[in-house]
Protein backbone atom coordinates (compact mmCIF):
# COMPACT_ATOMS: atom_id res chain seq x y z
CA UNK A 1 0.00 0.00 0.00
CA UNK A 2 1.31 3.64 -0.73
CA UNK A 3 2.49 5.62 1.74
CA UNK A 4 0.29 8.98 2.12
CA UNK A 5 3.27 11.18 1.33
CA UNK A 6 5.03 9.54 -1.21
CA UNK A 7 4.65 11.33 -4.62
CA UNK A 8 2.44 9.49 -7.01
CA UNK A 9 5.28 9.58 -9.60
CA UNK A 10 6.51 6.82 -7.32
CA UNK A 11 3.60 5.08 -7.38
CA UNK A 12 3.55 2.33 -10.18
CA UNK A 13 0.12 1.13 -10.09
CA UNK A 14 -0.86 4.62 -10.86
CA UNK A 15 1.39 5.40 -13.29
CA UNK A 16 -0.28 2.71 -15.21
CA UNK A 17 -3.95 4.35 -14.97
CA UNK A 18 -2.13 7.44 -16.10
CA UNK A 19 -0.83 6.09 -19.23
CA UNK A 20 -3.81 4.44 -20.21
CA UNK A 21 -5.41 7.36 -19.52
CA UNK A 22 -3.49 9.49 -21.89
CA UNK A 23 -3.09 7.16 -24.80
CA UNK A 24 -6.53 6.89 -24.65
CA UNK A 25 -7.42 10.14 -24.58
CA UNK A 26 -4.67 11.50 -27.24
CA UNK A 27 -5.93 8.92 -29.47
CA UNK A 28 -9.51 9.54 -28.98
CA UNK A 29 -8.64 13.88 -30.63
CA UNK A 30 -8.32 11.74 -33.76
CA UNK A 31 -11.71 10.04 -33.46
CA UNK A 32 -13.45 13.41 -32.46
CA UNK A 33 -12.10 15.28 -35.51
CA UNK A 34 -12.36 12.08 -37.97
CA UNK A 35 -15.93 11.03 -37.10
CA UNK A 36 -17.17 14.39 -38.32
CA UNK A 37 -14.86 14.90 -41.12
CA UNK A 38 -15.66 11.63 -42.93
CA UNK A 39 -19.12 12.04 -42.22
CA UNK A 40 -19.05 15.72 -44.20
CA UNK A 41 -16.15 14.99 -46.70
CA UNK A 42 -16.12 11.30 -47.44
CA UNK A 43 -19.88 10.13 -46.87
CA UNK A 44 -21.21 14.12 -48.93
CA UNK A 45 -24.12 13.65 -46.18
CA UNK A 46 -26.86 16.29 -45.77
CA UNK A 47 -26.75 19.10 -42.76
CA UNK A 48 -29.62 16.61 -40.68
CA UNK A 49 -27.81 13.69 -41.28
CA UNK A 50 -24.74 15.56 -39.98
CA UNK A 51 -26.29 17.05 -37.22
CA UNK A 52 -27.82 13.64 -36.09
CA UNK A 53 -24.33 11.97 -35.87
CA UNK A 54 -23.87 14.17 -32.90
CA UNK A 55 -26.61 13.35 -31.29
CA UNK A 56 -26.65 10.05 -31.00
CA UNK A 57 -23.16 9.93 -29.96
CA UNK A 58 -24.44 11.94 -26.86
CA UNK A 59 -27.95 10.14 -26.46
CA UNK A 60 -26.32 7.15 -24.30
CA UNK A 61 -24.50 9.59 -21.67
CA UNK A 62 -28.78 10.75 -20.88
CA UNK A 63 -30.15 7.13 -21.56
CA UNK A 64 -27.85 5.11 -19.63
CA UNK A 65 -25.64 6.99 -17.19
CA UNK A 66 -27.85 5.96 -14.22
CA UNK A 67 -28.07 2.33 -14.73
CA UNK A 68 -24.12 2.14 -15.27
CA UNK A 69 -23.78 3.46 -11.88
CA UNK A 70 -25.58 0.55 -10.93
CA UNK A 71 -23.47 -1.85 -12.35
CA UNK A 72 -20.52 -0.17 -11.95
CA UNK A 73 -21.42 -1.02 -8.44
CA UNK A 74 -22.27 -4.81 -8.81
CA UNK A 75 -19.29 -5.52 -10.60
CA UNK A 76 -15.64 -4.92 -10.34
CA UNK A 77 -14.07 -1.90 -12.05
CA UNK A 78 -11.27 -2.72 -12.74
CA UNK A 79 -12.98 -5.33 -16.41
CA UNK A 80 -14.95 -2.48 -16.86
CA UNK A 81 -12.29 -0.69 -17.99
CA UNK A 82 -10.64 -3.25 -19.94
CA UNK A 83 -13.89 -4.35 -21.54
CA UNK A 84 -15.11 -0.85 -22.27
CA UNK A 85 -11.18 -0.35 -24.03
CA UNK A 86 -11.42 -3.35 -25.95
CA UNK A 87 -14.73 -2.75 -27.24
CA UNK A 88 -14.08 0.88 -28.02
CA UNK A 89 -11.48 -0.64 -30.18
CA UNK A 90 -13.22 -3.13 -32.03
CA UNK A 91 -16.07 -0.27 -32.88
CA UNK A 92 -13.39 2.07 -34.26
CA UNK A 93 -11.89 -0.35 -36.02
CA UNK A 94 -14.81 -1.60 -38.34
CA UNK A 95 -14.36 2.01 -40.02
CA UNK A 96 -10.82 1.96 -41.87
CA UNK A 97 -11.94 -1.91 -42.33
CA UNK A 98 -15.27 -1.21 -43.96
CA UNK A 99 -13.96 1.99 -45.57
CA UNK A 100 -11.08 0.08 -47.27
CA UNK A 101 -13.53 -2.23 -48.88
CA UNK A 102 -15.63 0.28 -50.44
CA UNK A 103 -18.81 -0.01 -47.41
CA UNK A 104 -18.79 2.43 -45.30
CA UNK A 105 -22.06 4.21 -44.80
CA UNK A 106 -23.74 7.18 -42.34
CA UNK A 107 -25.39 4.55 -40.96
CA UNK A 108 -22.35 2.50 -39.53
CA UNK A 109 -20.85 5.93 -38.45
CA UNK A 110 -24.55 6.06 -36.48
CA UNK A 111 -23.73 2.98 -34.82
CA UNK A 112 -19.79 3.40 -33.98
CA UNK A 113 -20.84 6.47 -32.78
CA UNK A 114 -23.61 5.18 -30.25
CA UNK A 115 -21.52 1.86 -29.31
CA UNK A 116 -18.72 4.26 -28.43
CA UNK A 117 -20.97 6.45 -26.35
CA UNK A 118 -22.40 3.49 -24.51
CA UNK A 119 -18.97 2.04 -23.56
CA UNK A 120 -17.59 5.74 -22.61
CA UNK A 121 -20.39 5.90 -20.33
CA UNK A 122 -19.47 2.58 -18.49
CA UNK A 123 -15.90 3.32 -18.52
CA UNK A 124 -16.06 7.09 -17.22
CA UNK A 125 -18.28 6.03 -14.41
CA UNK A 126 -15.77 3.07 -13.43
CA UNK A 127 -12.89 4.95 -14.23
CA UNK A 128 -14.08 7.81 -11.77
CA UNK A 129 -14.97 4.85 -9.14
CA UNK A 130 -11.96 3.02 -9.22
CA UNK A 131 -9.59 5.33 -8.54
CA UNK A 132 -10.22 5.27 -5.13
CA UNK A 133 -8.96 1.92 -4.98
CA UNK A 134 -5.56 2.94 -6.34
CA UNK A 135 -4.64 6.09 -4.30
CA UNK A 136 -5.07 6.84 -1.16
CA UNK A 137 -7.29 9.38 -0.11
CA UNK A 138 -5.01 11.84 0.57
CA UNK A 139 -3.63 11.28 -2.51
CA UNK A 140 -7.11 11.89 -4.78
CA UNK A 141 -6.46 15.57 -5.54
CA UNK A 142 -3.19 14.94 -6.82
CA UNK A 143 -4.35 11.95 -8.17
CA UNK A 144 -7.10 14.01 -10.49
CA UNK A 145 -4.62 16.70 -11.08
CA UNK A 146 -2.11 14.38 -12.86
CA UNK A 147 -5.34 12.89 -14.91
CA UNK A 148 -6.13 16.28 -15.57
CA UNK A 149 -2.83 17.33 -16.63
CA UNK A 150 -3.70 14.70 -19.67
CA UNK A 151 -6.80 15.86 -20.62
CA UNK A 152 -5.82 19.05 -20.62
CA UNK A 153 -2.87 18.84 -22.93
CA UNK A 154 -5.30 16.82 -24.92
CA UNK A 155 -7.23 19.88 -25.38
CA UNK A 156 -4.56 21.98 -26.79
CA UNK A 157 -2.27 19.64 -28.43
CA UNK A 158 -4.69 16.38 -29.62
CA UNK A 159 -6.85 18.43 -32.70
CA UNK A 160 -3.95 20.05 -34.36
CA UNK A 161 -1.87 16.46 -33.92
CA UNK A 162 -5.36 14.68 -35.02
CA UNK A 163 -5.42 17.05 -37.90
CA UNK A 164 -1.76 16.70 -39.30
CA UNK A 165 -2.08 12.69 -38.96
CA UNK A 166 -5.84 12.73 -40.29
CA UNK A 167 -4.10 14.92 -43.25
CA UNK A 168 -1.05 12.35 -43.78
CA UNK A 169 -2.78 9.28 -43.35
CA UNK A 170 -6.80 10.33 -44.97
CA UNK A 171 -9.44 10.49 -41.63
CA UNK A 172 -10.66 6.61 -41.92
CA UNK A 173 -6.82 5.05 -41.89
CA UNK A 174 -5.96 7.64 -39.04
CA UNK A 175 -8.80 5.72 -36.75
CA UNK A 176 -6.47 2.87 -36.71
CA UNK A 177 -4.06 4.57 -34.35
CA UNK A 178 -6.88 5.65 -32.03
CA UNK A 179 -8.07 1.81 -32.16
CA UNK A 180 -4.44 0.81 -31.44
CA UNK A 181 -4.41 3.34 -28.23
CA UNK A 182 -7.87 2.07 -27.23
CA UNK A 183 -5.55 -1.99 -26.73
CA UNK A 184 -2.77 -0.14 -25.46
CA UNK A 185 -4.92 0.94 -22.78
CA UNK A 186 -6.31 -2.15 -21.73
CA UNK A 187 -3.11 -3.81 -21.60
CA UNK A 188 -2.03 -0.85 -18.87
CA UNK A 189 -5.13 -1.55 -16.91
CA UNK A 190 -4.58 -4.89 -17.00
CA UNK A 191 -1.00 -4.94 -15.43
CA UNK A 192 -2.13 -2.69 -12.86
CA UNK A 193 -1.81 -5.27 -9.82
CA UNK A 194 -3.01 -3.41 -6.58
CA UNK A 195 -5.87 -5.57 -5.52
CA UNK A 196 -9.15 -4.40 -5.77
CA UNK A 197 -11.74 -4.18 -3.09
CA UNK A 198 -13.81 -7.40 -3.32
CA UNK A 199 -17.71 -6.42 -4.61
CA UNK A 200 -19.84 -7.28 -1.17
CA UNK A 201 -22.42 -9.85 -2.02
CA UNK A 202 -25.94 -8.98 -0.50
CA UNK A 203 -27.22 -10.08 2.40
CA UNK A 204 -30.97 -10.97 1.71
CA UNK A 205 -30.91 -11.80 5.78
CA UNK A 206 -30.15 -9.16 6.67
CA UNK A 207 -31.55 -6.54 3.88
CA UNK A 208 -34.45 -8.57 2.22
CA UNK A 209 -34.34 -9.50 -1.10
CA UNK A 210 -32.11 -8.05 -3.31
CA UNK A 211 -33.30 -4.39 -4.99
CA UNK A 212 -34.01 -3.86 -8.78
CA UNK A 213 -32.20 -1.87 -10.62
CA UNK A 214 -35.09 0.95 -10.52
CA UNK A 215 -34.68 0.80 -6.88
CA UNK A 216 -30.26 1.44 -6.92
CA UNK A 217 -31.08 4.41 -9.18
CA UNK A 218 -33.21 5.71 -6.66
CA UNK A 219 -30.64 4.87 -4.08
CA UNK A 220 -28.37 6.78 -5.95
CA UNK A 221 -30.78 10.10 -6.69
CA UNK A 222 -31.62 9.91 -3.18
CA UNK A 223 -28.02 9.94 -1.70
CA UNK A 224 -26.83 12.89 -3.98
CA UNK A 225 -29.80 15.20 -3.43
CA UNK A 226 -29.98 14.46 0.47
CA UNK A 227 -25.86 14.63 0.71
CA UNK A 228 -25.51 18.53 1.99
CA UNK A 229 -21.77 18.57 -0.13
CA UNK A 230 -23.10 16.49 -3.26
CA UNK A 231 -25.98 18.29 -3.29
CA UNK A 232 -24.92 21.63 -3.22
CA UNK A 233 -21.87 20.25 -5.72
CA UNK A 234 -24.59 19.19 -8.57
CA UNK A 235 -26.30 22.45 -8.33
CA UNK A 236 -23.50 24.46 -9.15
CA UNK A 237 -22.35 22.68 -12.01
CA UNK A 238 -25.46 22.29 -13.49
CA UNK A 239 -26.59 26.14 -13.03
CA UNK A 240 -23.01 26.64 -14.76
CA UNK A 241 -23.32 23.96 -18.05
CA UNK A 242 -27.11 25.42 -18.16
CA UNK A 243 -25.66 28.84 -18.81
CA UNK A 244 -22.44 28.51 -20.07
CA UNK A 245 -24.13 26.64 -22.96
CA UNK A 246 -26.91 28.58 -23.69
CA UNK A 247 -24.39 31.13 -24.25
CA UNK A 248 -21.40 28.78 -25.85
CA UNK A 249 -24.12 27.41 -28.29
CA UNK A 250 -24.44 30.72 -30.48
CA UNK A 251 -21.32 32.44 -29.65
CA UNK A 252 -18.95 31.71 -32.60
CA UNK A 253 -22.17 32.76 -34.58
CA UNK A 254 -21.58 35.71 -32.41
CA UNK A 255 -18.13 36.14 -32.86
CA UNK A 256 -18.52 36.30 -36.42
CA UNK A 257 -21.40 37.75 -37.52
CA UNK A 258 -21.66 40.86 -34.65
CA UNK A 259 -18.37 41.06 -33.88
CA UNK A 260 -16.68 40.02 -37.76
CA UNK A 261 -13.55 37.92 -36.34
CA UNK A 262 -12.18 35.31 -38.78
CA UNK A 263 -11.87 31.85 -38.05
CA UNK A 264 -7.83 32.45 -37.41
CA UNK A 265 -8.33 35.03 -34.54
CA UNK A 266 -11.50 32.75 -33.24
CA UNK A 267 -8.81 29.85 -33.21
CA UNK A 268 -6.38 31.97 -31.92
CA UNK A 269 -8.47 33.13 -29.14
CA UNK A 270 -9.61 29.89 -27.97
CA UNK A 271 -5.98 28.70 -27.94
CA UNK A 272 -4.79 30.95 -25.95
CA UNK A 273 -7.60 30.69 -23.49
CA UNK A 274 -6.86 26.94 -23.31
CA UNK A 275 -3.56 27.73 -21.57
CA UNK A 276 -5.71 28.09 -18.32
CA UNK A 277 -7.21 24.53 -18.22
CA UNK A 278 -3.14 23.06 -18.34
CA UNK A 279 -2.40 26.22 -15.74
CA UNK A 280 -5.04 24.48 -13.52
CA UNK A 281 -3.87 21.22 -14.15
CA UNK A 282 -0.37 22.15 -12.92
CA UNK A 283 -1.18 24.33 -10.18
CA UNK A 284 -4.46 22.72 -8.29
CA UNK A 285 -3.10 20.17 -6.43
CA UNK A 286 -0.48 22.99 -4.40
CA UNK A 287 -2.93 25.62 -4.46
CA UNK A 288 -5.66 23.47 -2.93
CA UNK A 289 -2.43 22.15 0.10
CA UNK A 290 -2.57 25.98 1.00
CA UNK A 291 -5.47 27.18 0.44
CA UNK A 292 -8.20 24.15 1.76
CA UNK A 293 -11.18 22.00 -0.60
CA UNK A 294 -13.25 23.91 0.80
CA UNK A 295 -12.01 27.55 -0.47
CA UNK A 296 -10.71 25.99 -3.41
CA UNK A 297 -14.36 25.24 -4.62
CA UNK A 298 -15.79 28.57 -3.55
CA UNK A 299 -13.17 30.66 -5.49
CA UNK A 300 -13.01 28.36 -8.38
CA UNK A 301 -16.56 28.62 -8.68
CA UNK A 302 -16.80 32.56 -8.80
CA UNK A 303 -14.02 32.33 -11.05
CA UNK A 304 -16.27 30.60 -14.07
CA UNK A 305 -19.29 32.17 -12.31
CA UNK A 306 -17.98 35.38 -14.15
CA UNK A 307 -16.26 33.95 -16.89
CA UNK A 308 -18.61 35.05 -19.83
CA UNK A 309 -18.53 38.54 -18.24
CA UNK A 310 -15.77 39.39 -20.11
CA UNK A 311 -17.52 38.63 -23.73
CA UNK A 312 -20.89 40.05 -23.23
CA UNK A 313 -19.04 43.65 -22.12
CA UNK A 314 -16.42 44.34 -23.99
CA UNK A 315 -16.32 46.35 -27.13
CA UNK A 316 -14.94 45.76 -30.58
CA UNK A 317 -12.05 46.83 -29.84
CA UNK A 318 -11.17 45.06 -27.10
CA UNK A 319 -13.34 41.70 -28.67
CA UNK A 320 -10.10 39.45 -28.82
CA UNK A 321 -8.60 39.55 -25.86
CA UNK A 322 -12.01 39.98 -24.05
CA UNK A 323 -12.44 36.07 -25.79
CA UNK A 324 -9.20 34.83 -24.47
CA UNK A 325 -9.66 36.27 -21.58
CA UNK A 326 -12.89 34.38 -20.74
CA UNK A 327 -11.49 30.90 -21.95
CA UNK A 328 -8.78 31.31 -19.63
CA UNK A 329 -10.63 32.50 -16.84
CA UNK A 330 -13.13 29.34 -17.47
CA UNK A 331 -10.84 26.79 -18.42
CA UNK A 332 -8.80 27.32 -15.15
CA UNK A 333 -11.83 27.93 -12.85
CA UNK A 334 -13.26 25.20 -14.42
CA UNK A 335 -10.41 22.27 -14.07
CA UNK A 336 -9.38 23.79 -10.73
CA UNK A 337 -13.23 22.74 -9.38
CA UNK A 338 -13.16 19.30 -11.27
CA UNK A 339 -10.30 18.33 -9.57
CA UNK A 340 -11.56 18.94 -6.15
CA UNK A 341 -15.22 18.36 -6.62
CA UNK A 342 -14.43 15.20 -7.82
CA UNK A 343 -11.90 14.41 -5.48
CA UNK A 344 -14.16 15.48 -2.37
CA UNK A 345 -16.96 12.98 -3.74
CA UNK A 346 -14.49 10.03 -4.52
CA UNK A 347 -13.58 10.40 -0.62
CA UNK A 348 -16.40 10.89 1.08
CA UNK A 349 -18.68 8.10 -0.82
CA UNK A 350 -18.50 4.31 0.02
CA UNK A 351 -16.94 2.02 -2.30
CA UNK A 352 -20.36 0.22 -2.60
CA UNK A 353 -21.92 3.46 -3.61
CA UNK A 354 -19.29 4.82 -5.98
CA UNK A 355 -20.74 4.07 -9.35
CA UNK A 356 -24.27 5.13 -8.35
CA UNK A 357 -23.38 8.25 -7.29
CA UNK A 358 -20.82 9.48 -9.83
CA UNK A 359 -23.37 7.96 -12.45
CA UNK A 360 -25.91 10.22 -10.66
CA UNK A 361 -23.96 13.76 -10.78
CA UNK A 362 -23.25 12.85 -14.55
CA UNK A 363 -27.02 12.82 -15.24
CA UNK A 364 -27.73 15.74 -13.02
CA UNK A 365 -25.50 18.12 -14.33
CA UNK A 366 -25.22 16.70 -17.99
CA UNK A 367 -28.47 16.61 -18.33
CA UNK A 368 -28.55 20.75 -18.28
CA UNK A 369 -26.22 20.83 -21.46
CA UNK A 370 -28.86 20.15 -23.97
CA UNK A 371 -31.26 22.39 -22.15
CA UNK A 372 -28.77 25.03 -22.56
CA UNK A 373 -27.33 24.90 -26.15
CA UNK A 374 -31.50 24.44 -27.30
CA UNK A 375 -32.13 27.60 -25.45
CA UNK A 376 -29.38 29.21 -26.72
CA UNK A 377 -30.34 28.62 -30.01
CA UNK A 378 -33.81 29.32 -29.63
CA UNK A 379 -33.41 32.85 -27.42
CA UNK A 380 -30.31 33.47 -30.29
CA UNK A 381 -33.09 33.69 -32.91
CA UNK A 382 -35.98 35.70 -31.41
CA UNK A 383 -34.20 38.29 -29.09
CA UNK A 384 -30.74 38.03 -30.84
CA UNK A 385 -27.32 37.34 -30.36
CA UNK A 386 -25.45 39.60 -28.13
CA UNK A 387 -28.75 39.57 -25.96
CA UNK A 388 -28.40 36.02 -25.21
CA UNK A 389 -24.70 36.14 -24.58
CA UNK A 390 -25.64 38.30 -22.06
CA UNK A 391 -29.04 35.72 -20.41
CA UNK A 392 -25.71 33.51 -20.49
CA UNK A 393 -23.21 35.80 -18.69
CA UNK A 394 -26.03 36.76 -16.48
CA UNK A 395 -27.36 33.70 -15.39
CA UNK A 396 -24.37 32.45 -14.52
CA UNK A 397 -23.59 34.97 -11.94
CA UNK A 398 -25.54 32.83 -9.69
CA UNK A 399 -24.01 29.31 -10.38
CA UNK A 400 -21.15 29.42 -7.66
CA UNK A 401 -24.56 30.53 -4.50
CA UNK A 402 -24.86 26.51 -3.75
CA UNK A 403 -21.56 25.72 -2.86
CA UNK A 404 -20.81 28.91 -0.97
CA UNK A 405 -23.93 29.00 1.35
CA UNK A 406 -22.78 25.01 1.47
CA UNK A 407 -20.95 24.15 4.83
CA UNK A 408 -18.28 22.43 2.00
CA UNK A 409 -16.90 25.86 2.11
CA UNK A 410 -15.29 24.83 5.31
CA UNK A 411 -14.03 21.56 4.48
CA UNK A 412 -9.98 21.80 4.75
CA UNK A 413 -9.02 18.38 4.24
CA UNK A 414 -10.54 15.51 2.63
CA UNK A 415 -12.60 13.61 4.99
CA UNK A 416 -13.65 10.07 5.96
CA UNK A 417 -16.59 8.69 4.15
CA UNK A 418 -19.96 7.41 5.97
CA UNK A 419 -19.49 3.44 6.81
CA UNK A 420 -23.03 2.44 4.97
CA UNK A 421 -24.76 4.02 2.07
CA UNK A 422 -28.15 4.71 2.98
CA UNK A 423 -31.11 1.62 2.78
CA UNK A 424 -33.38 1.40 0.02
CA UNK A 425 -36.26 2.95 1.70
CA UNK A 426 -34.42 5.65 3.55
CA UNK A 427 -32.72 8.96 2.41
CA UNK A 428 -29.13 9.25 2.73
CA UNK A 429 -28.02 11.22 5.55
CA UNK A 430 -26.98 14.98 5.01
Amino acid sequence: MASPSRSLLRHADFLKLWTAETVSVFGSAITQLALPLIAAATLNVTPFEFGLLFTIEFLPFILFSLPAGVWVDRLRRRPILIAGDLGRAVAIASIPIAFAFDALTIWQLYVVGFVIGCLTVFFDVAYQSYLPSVVERDQLVEGNSKLEITRSASQILGPGAAGLLIGILKAPFAMTLDALSYLWSAAFVFWIRRPEPPVEPHDEAAHGPKPSMRQEIAVGLRYVIGHRWLRSIAATTGISNLFSNLAGAILILYLVRERGLTAEIIGFAFSIGSVGVLVAALTTSRLTARAGVGRMLVLSSMGFSVSVLPVAIAPDALIFPAVALSGFLGGFSGVAWNINQVSLRQAITPARMQGKMNATMRFIVWGTIPIGTIAGGALGSLIGLHQTIWVGALGGLIAFTPVTLSSARSIVTMPAPVDEPAPVDEPAPG
